[in-house]
């Protein structure tokens, strides 16, 4: 017997109402490629207050993020590639608070940082970005509820 009914009664629903319609594969597996990411970094436990020294790459610093950089503006594809590693560490820590019987923190799931050198407005646009007050006018954020990415082209 199925562990959990409902999985197994809208997997069999939707196939049964999707069948005349094309192909449709319940359960498909998914396997992911061996992704690297570009630089992940981890801010130690002491904030260090030198960060300013680093302008905005120091406020980036402030707490755990992935920076993924690009030397060409980064098209839809690669920046969609840049959370899907943001969506692999964050299960990778859901998995280890889960292991050491710990909550995971909001603050101890990395930033994405994409940088690219230009953005264009229909691709920000697409992404449902958000300026902030107080950053520069190149860095554009996605709504927090959705992900902790954002898109600077600021630099």
């Amino acid at each position: 017997m199925t562990r959990f009914i409902h999985d197994k009664f809208a997997k069999d629903y939707l196939e049964e109402l999707l069948k005349n319609y094309g192909e449709v594969k319940a359960s498909e597996k998914v396997a992911g490629e061996i992704k690297e990411i570009d630089v992940l970094f981890t801010p130690n436990k002491q904030q260090n207050s030198n960060l300013k020294i680093l302008g905005l790459l120091g406020r980036f610093a402030e707490n755990p993020a992935i920076i993924e950089p690009f030397r060409n503006p980064a098209s839809t594809d690669e920046i969609c590639d840049c959370v899907l590693k943001l969506l692999e560490v964050k299960a990778l820590l859901r998995r280890e608070a889960k292991a050491n019987k710990t909550k995971l923190q909001d603050s101890e799931i990395p930033q994405l940082w994409v940088l690219t050198p230009t953005v264009s407005e229909t691709r920000l646009s697409s992404f449902g970005t958000v300026q902030k007050p107080g950053w520069l006018s190149g860095v554009h954020f996605i709504k927090p509820i959705l992900l902790r990415i954002v898109i600077s082209s600021s630099l």
